[in-house]
C-alpha cells in the first residue's frame, strides 16, 4: 500500500507531465495557426496549405517533446548530483550540515535552542532526507519521469495543432477562415482554462490572456503573408 509521502509524489508527477502537456498543446495550436495563415493568405493552393501545416505540426510536436526531455533530464541530473554532495557532507562535515538546517528553522522564526533540537532530531532520524530538503527543496527519491514528460508535450502539441489544421482543411470557401478562427480561439481558451486550475490561478484571466495571444498571433501571421504575397 503506497505512503501518503509516495502518493504526493505520484500526484506532483502526474501534475507536472499535465502542465507540460497543457504548455504544449497551446504552444502546437500557435505555430500551426501560424503556418496557417501566412500560407493561405499567400497561396489559394489547399494541398500547399495543407502540407504547411502539417510540417509544422509535426516540427513542433517533436520539437517540444526533445525540449522537455532536455530540460527534465537537465533538473534530475542537477537533484541527483545534489544529492550525491549532501551524502558526502554528512559523512565529512557534519558540523556544517546541522549548523545549516538549525538556521533554515531559525529564518522560519524558531528559537535558536528549539531549532537545534529540531535539527539534531531530523539528522538523527533522516540525514539525508533533511538537508536535501531543508536546502535544495528535494524530495528525496522522487524525479520526474524525463519520457513522460516529452512524449506528454509531443501527443498534446500534436493535438493541440490539430484544431486549426482540421478546422482549415475540412471547410470550404467562406466558411474557411472564421471555422480556423473560431478553432484557435476555443483551443487558446480552454488550454488558458487548464493551465489556471493546474496552477491554482485564475481560469477567466487566463482564458482572455490566451485567447488575446490566439488573436495576436493570427493578425501578425495574416499580415505577415499578405506582405509577402505582395513579392
Amino acid at each position: 500500500m503506497a505512503t501518503k509521502k509516495e502518493h504526493k509524489s505520484n500526484m506532483n508527477e502526474k501534475l507536472n507531465t499535465l502542465r507540460a502537456g497543457v504548455l504544449g498543446s497551446n504552444d502546437g495550436i500557435l505555430t500551426v495557426v501560424g503556418v496557417l495563415f501566412s500560407v493561405a493568405v499567400a497561396t489559394p493552393n489547399f494541398l500547399t496549405i495543407f502540407i504547411a501545416g502539417l510540417s509544422d505540426l509535426l516540427a513542433c510536436a517533436f520539437s517540444m517533446a526533445s525540449g522537455e526531455y532536455a530540460s527534465v533530464s537537465s533538473q534530475r541530473d542537477t537533484e541527483s548530483a545534489s544529492v550525491q554532495k549532501e551524502r558526502r557532507l554528512l559523512k565529512t562535515n557534519l558540523d556544517n550540515e546541522l549548523a545549516s538546517v538549525q538556521q533554515f528553522y531559525m529564518d522560519r522564526g524558531i528559537s535558536e535552542d528549539t531549532a537545534l533540537k529540531i535539527a539534531r532530531e531530523l539528522l538523527d532520524k533522516k540525514p539525508l532526507e533533511t538537508m536535501v530538503s531543508t536546502k535544495y527543496n528535494i524530495e528525496l527519491g522522487h524525479y520526474m519521469n524525463p519520457w513522460s514528460a516529452a512524449f506528454s508535450s509531443l501527443f498534446s502539441a500534436a493535438l493541440g495543432g490539430a484544431f486549426p489544421l482540421l478546422a482549415m482543411s475540412l471547410t470550404n470557401g467562406i466558411y474557411r477562415w472564421p471555422a480556423t478562427i473560431l478553432a484557435v480561439i476555443v483551443s487558446v481558451g480552454l488550454t488558458g482554462f487548464l493551465s489556471a486550475k493546474l496552477g491554482n490561478g485564475r481560469p477567466k484571466a487566463a482564458i482572455i490572456r490566451n485567447i488575446i495571444i490566439g488573436i495576436l498571433t493570427m493578425i501578425i501571421h495574416y499580415a505577415t503573408g499578405k506582405l509577402m504575397n505582395q513579392f
